[in-house]
């Protein structure tokens, strides 16, 4: 791991605070314990008010200058980024797997993400498109454009410590925006690297301090960004308790916000289910990231006639499932972030029995060698019913709740039946229950499956949920448009100046 910390940048004690080549903090610091073995992987000085500040003028400034420059311009930087991604993608994909605890495997896949949308806002860099109209007045033409926003704010999770960053970033910049990112406190290494991964960029193009900002520190960083009024949209992953404090505060102030907060995912399996790929979708949707996704399968709806199988067969599959070290690829689990998470699955667990669930598949910590962090837990099954307190709760996880219906119209009902809407899947061969899902009178999330899980997104497609996941959008197709205002314009050419709706203003000159 040493040989990876070295060629990504990160030393023994980092910087936390940068506006591109310039490094510097001046608040306490944070320490990075990896939950794979329970050692102190570095350290990093968070910033100061003075530090943020400071990040706060060098993004204005560099917004003067980055917003001038051509989309297709801007895309070329970005180009040059994504292929710094591609070929620092071992070593990134092993810190993310290190730090936050996630395969080795997923962490790559988190990069390559990274590279996705990279690639997907360089092309997006010649779309910016706008719209021209006809003008129900002679000699005038109407028109819709696009412009940038200035600063964007970017609060994200630990669970995806460098992709959804990347998200936002990419497209911001091609729109023409600055970044400023806040991540977590708990895989801050990671945000290093990505810094020092762009660092290199703007270094060969000679380009300004300020077009991608760092700021490490903890919730009070995050209230200065969310409350400031030169940073016009902020883009926060988290929790949804933390999203009712982040769009209130940026409301408040007349700002805009996007939000990707909690999700409660259901898999509605039917009686005309292929089992064999469904196994596949709902076990990987349930224990990958260890249940720590958004998009986390949490629910699994079976059809009555299939239930007893289905359950019989999730047990068999759970029991052969490995659990250990995330950089060995042997394994199909890692570890929870940290102990924190591991008291919320204990408490989860206790809670599902008092109210009236059934264990199927037993949870329990993991201890003994290879476990010494504490923070390994084998993932759980339970037989619940949707109405359960703890079942209408997202816990970051690998807890599965199995419950049974008799009609496709209940199951729809059930998997709506929760305060989240993110992703959903139902898996049948039969078309007319495929269609009905997607329907209007079907799944109510931002995300809806057909044959495949609730989990693993692409980047071509916009990410996000309703309800009380937050609405906001990221990504693909036209989220782009939220990092920029529109702006309607109307052209007269003429050498009159009729008015619109007819009126008659005659000055007599």
């Amino acid at each position: 791991m040493q040989n990876v910390l070295k060629a990504l940048g990160i030393k023994e004690v980092n910087e936390g605070c940068s506006t591109g080549l310039n490094w510097f903090s001046n608040g306490s610091v944070l320490e990075s314990y990896s939950p794979v073995d329970g050692k102190l992987i570095g350290k990093v000085k968070s910033a100061s008010k003075e530090d943020y500040n400071k990040v706060i003028a060098a993004a204005k400034s560099a917004f003067k200058f980055w917003r001038e420059l051509p989309a297709p311009r801007r895309g070329e930087y970005v180009r040059q980024f994504g292929d710094k991604l591609r070929a620092k993608k071992a070593d990134l994909g092993k810190l993310v797997s290190y730090e936050m605890g996630k395969s080795y495997q997923e962490g790559l896949g988190e990069v390559q993400e990274m590279i996705d949308i990279c690639d997907f806002a360089v092309g997006l860099s010649r779309q910016l498109y706008g719209l021209q109209m006809h003008s129900e007045r002679p000699n005038h033409r109407m028109m819709e454009q696009w412009h940038p926003l200035g600063i964007v704010g970017i609060i994200s999770a630990f669970n995806f410590p460098v992709a959804v960053w990347a998200w936002n970033t990419a497209l911001g910049w091609i729109c023409g925006d600055v970044c400023i990112w806040k991540p977590s406190e708990k895989t801050p290494l990671c945000s290093v690297a990505c810094q020092h991964i762009w660092n290199e960029v703007a270094k060969e193009n000679n380009l300004p301090e300020g077009i991608s900002c760092l700021i490490n520190g903890n919730y009070e960083i995050g209230q200065l960004l969310t409350e400031d009024t030169n940073v016009p949209l902020i883009s926060a992953t988290g929790s949804t308790r933390m999203g009712r404090i982040v769009g209130a505060k940026v409301a408040e102030r007349f700002g805009k916000s996007i939000l990707e907060l909690g999700g409660n995912n259901a898999i509605i399996i039917t009686e005309n289910a292929d089992l064999d790929s469904t196994l596949v979708g709902a076990i990987f949707g349930a224990v990958g990231t260890a249940g720590q996704r958004c998009t986390t399968t949490r629910r699994l709806i079976i059809h009555e006639s299939i239930y007893d199988k289905a359950k019989e067969r999730l047990a068999k599959a759970y029991s052969q499932l490995k659990i250990g070290n995330p950089l060995d690829e042997g394994n199909h689990v890692g570890p929870l972030i940290d102990k924190d998470a591991v008291k919320n699955y204990l408490t989860a667990l206790d809670s599902v029995v008092k109210e009236g669930g059934k264990i199927i598949v037993a949870g329990a910590v993991l201890e003994g060698n290879g476990y010494e962090s504490g923070c390994y837990v084998k993932p759980a099954i339970a037989e619940a019913e949707n109405k359960m307190k703890i079942v209408q709760h997202e816990t970051f996880a690998p807890i599965l709740y199995i419950m049974k219906y008799k009609t496709l119209e209940e199951a729809i009902a059930l998997q709506n039946g929760v305060p989240q809407g993110l992703s959903s899947a139902i898996m049948t061969l039969n078309m007319r229950e495929a269609e009905l899902f997607l329907s209007v009178s079907g799944s109510d999330c931002g995300i809806a499956n057909v044959n495949i899980g609730t989990s693993g997104a692409e980047i071509g497609g916009a990410f996000g949920g309703e309800k009380e996941t937050g609405g906001g959008r990221e990504s693909g197709s036209d989220a782009w448009k939220a990092y920029m205002r529109r702006q309607t314009n109307t052209i007269n050419w003429g050498a009159k100046l009729p008015l619109a709706q007819g009126i008659v203003f005659d000055l007599g000159i």
